[in-house]
């Protein structure tokens, strides 16, 4: 088992890897394939809505294929796209191949986040969300090598494409594992649990909570990222460049969380690092309403970087203690789907208010979105109303 976690590790690294590159490379593309600014925008909606789409499924999917298969395939819808992305010299192309590119990035988040989840511990579970900013900061990284070249665009999607097919070669050659892992665990539990619809699972108590949770945090991690350095550029007159480097302290502050998240997460009960994550994002949104502090701004970005960094891994975590493991799968789909809502939605909705006022509102949102979380995190605490049973305690420490 131990064997196959490494390989999960690396499956969520070639999650993340495409997830920051049409950012990077935009500027230089658009240029190159005659686009608008704004169609940037069309191809990240048409990749959310297929990780919407596919989250929503990944709960039949996996029971009728098995995690093993349903992660090797979609890692390989993801690394056609990619290397299709480097080929077209049509932008209605790039947004024809960004549906194979969301279909694929939904089916592995919920499938490995529902593995995880049920077979692993807490420590694992932070490691894997870790090693998701791994790959998020890889992407831009190994695709800067390439843009100061003609084209260059076209070979840094072209690589990580070869990345990911190297990948899909060791998922193929790992399936004997998966049904290894699967058998293993359903002798131990001598059950075998039939997944839950996605209406039914929406019915049971508590789930709506974890939705709102999910949204909520999306919604604050994304429009953050999105939005942190024009804040402080027009808010708190920081230079392009030094706000620039703060937007990037803030994703590592969410990666290095994590990492300190996994060692503490035996010592700490879970329930507690997510409250502890919620009231450092609120000290941080705090940081940043401050006027004329810009040293004080760029430190509220890195504890609402710190403060996000335990919320999503651990509330997953806990979804089979809480809910029970019939239902796990079903409840992580829906919760990745309502999390994908708010990194689709959220961000340009910020960003219209700011349009048609100031940037002000971002911390202003970034309060609404925190109180909210720290409203249904709390409230999640009332379950599980039972114990969990011993087949839903992770197997592995």
């Amino acid at each position: 088992m131990l064997l196959l976690l490494a390989i999960i590790y690396l499956a969520f690294i070639s999650l993340g890897l495409p997830d920051s590159l049409l950012g990077s490379s935009w500027p230089i593309m658009r240029g190159d394939l005659d686009a608008s600014l704004e169609f940037a925008g069309a191809i990240s909606i048409v990749v959310s809505a297929g990780t919407v789409v596919s989250s929503l499924l990944s709960t039949r999917l996996t029971h009728y294929f098995g995690t093993g298969k349903v992660v090797a395939v979609s890692v390989l819808m993801t690394a056609i796209a990619l290397f299709g992305f480097s080929l077209t010299y049509n932008v209605w192309l790039l947004a024809l191949l960004a549906v194979p590119l969301g279909l694929g990035a939904g089916a592995v988040d919920a499938a490995l986040n529902n593995f995880v989840a049920i077979n692993y511990k807490a420590k694992h579970m932070n490691y894997l969300h870790s090693f998701w900013g791994v790959g998020a900061t890889a992407g831009p990284l190994i695709m800067a090598i390439y843009l100061s070249q003609q084209q260059g665009w076209r070979d840094g999607y072209a690589s990580i494409s070869y990345i990911q097919f190297a990948l899909v070669a060791v998922l193929l050659l790992a399936l004997p594992l998966w049904r290894r892992a699967t058998s293993e665990k359903l002798a131990a539990s001598g059950e075998q649990h039939t997944p839950l619809s996605n209406a039914t699972a929406f019915k049971m108590k508590g789930v709506k909570l974890q939705l709102l949770t999910f949204f909520c945090y999306c919604s604050l991690e994304a429009g953050t990222g999105l939005w942190a350095a024009s804040y402080l550029i027009s808010q708190q007159q920081v230079s392009a460049a030094n706000a620039a480097f703060w937007t990037a302290m803030y994703f590592l502050g969410i990666t290095l969380g994590r990492f300190i998240c996994g060692f503490v997460s035996e010592r700490i009960a879970e329930d507690k690092l997510v409250r502890g994550g919620v009231l450092t994002i609120f000290v941080g949104v705090m940081f940043l309403l401050i006027p004329g502090w810009p040293m004080l701004a760029k430190i509220g970005l890195m504890f609402i970087g710190f403060g996000c960094a335990p919320i999503y891994p651990n509330t997953i975590h806990l979804t089979p203690q809480r809910f029970g493991k019939q239902a796990t799968q079903t409840i992580i789909g829906l919760s990745m789907a309502c999390a994908y809502v708010g990194t689709t939605l959220m961000p340009p909705f910020i960003g219209l208010l700011a349009a048609s006022s100031s940037f002000v509102v971002l911390p202003i949102a970034l309060l609404v979105f925190s109180g909210l979380m720290m409203f249904s995190t709390e409230r999640l605490k009332l379950w599980p109303q039972s114990q969990p049973t011993k087949s839903d305690q992770p197997a592995i420490t």
